[in-house]
């Protein structure tokens, strides 16, 4: 009898209990192998390093700094809202990754066996990776401070900044969910979002689209990383942002959005498979 009173209650789905379940224990595979948090940070603070000290004097004296440690400084300006992009990209990488492996290790294929809500596995998965990316960007974005960067931004500046690279880390995540479960092979998931790594190099992020011939300067433009870097340059440094704002946002959206459907399909595809 108690048996049969209790069951309603045990068959409810708890989709915020269960996705907190899942946070944590992406949040202790975080801690348990801090290397790939090392690694994912490293790469980005590498680059930055790079574009500053070895091309920051060129570069910066194109863009009106001098040249010397002026055009360097100026660069350094210049160049770390692409920095902060890719660190972006480098953290939803690893998402991918880490799905492949629990994909591989059959532990989703265990989850799906278990009375959870469905929609907490990847949650977990999301929510995690979005804290991760806030840690990595708060020690590269402390590096640029260390090789030069003075952000021009007050506090409403700061959190609003913020509040976008959250929206922006949100949006590449649920597109690398996707991707880390269509991959199938931890090797194949860790070239999948790549592309994200490299559409930086192919936008406003290190040099000014004008500066680049016709069709390469139109695909910049055009392409979402530019609108994206451009509104974090514009919130920090205080130049004018224009329709970048939401032309960013609507790209966010469109990302999240397909991400998530795309997510979701085929988790329930391989559910009922």
């Amino acid at each position: 009898m108690s048996t049969q009173t209790l069951a309603p209650a045990d068959l409810r789905f708890h989709p915020l209990r269960d996705s907190a379940t899942m946070l944590r224990r992406n949040l202790k595979r975080m801690l348990r192998y801090p290397s790939m948090t090392v690694l994912l940070i490293g790469m980005p603070v590498v680059f930055l390093l790079l574009f500053v000290y070895v091309f920051g004097g060129t570069l910066g004296a194109g863009l009106g700094g001098g040249g010397g440690g002026g055009g360097r400084d100026t660069y350094a300006n210049y160049v770390t809202p692409a920095i902060i992009l890719m660190t972006i990209a480098s953290v939803v990488q690893g998402t991918a990754i880490s799905i492949a492996m629990d994909m591989a290790e059959g532990i989703i294929t265990r989850f799906r066996t278990m009375h959870i809500a469905r929609v907490s596995v990847l949650t977990g998965h999301v929510l995690g990776s979005v804290i991760q990316g806030m840690i990595a960007l708060a020690a590269v974005i402390g590096v640029a401070l260390l090789v030069g960067f003075r952000p021009d931004a007050g506090l409403g500046g700061w959190l609003l900044t913020a509040g976008f690279l959250v929206i922006v880390t949100f949006s590449l995540v649920w597109l690398c969910v996707a991707l880390g479960q269509v991959s199938g092979t931890v090797e194949t998931a860790s070239n999948a979002p790549m592309p994200l790594i490299l559409l930086p190099f192919l936008s406003s992020g290190f040099v000014p689209t004008d500066s680049m011939p016709a069709g390469l300067r139109w695909f910049a433009e055009h392409q979402p990383f530019t609108p994206i870097i451009e509104t974090l340059r514009g919130l920090l440094m205080g130049t004018p942002i224009g329709n970048d704002w939401w032309i960013a946002l609507l790209w966010c959206a469109a990302m999240a959005l397909g991400g998530y459907l795309w997510s979701k399909k085929l988790f329930n595809r391989e559910s009922a498979s």
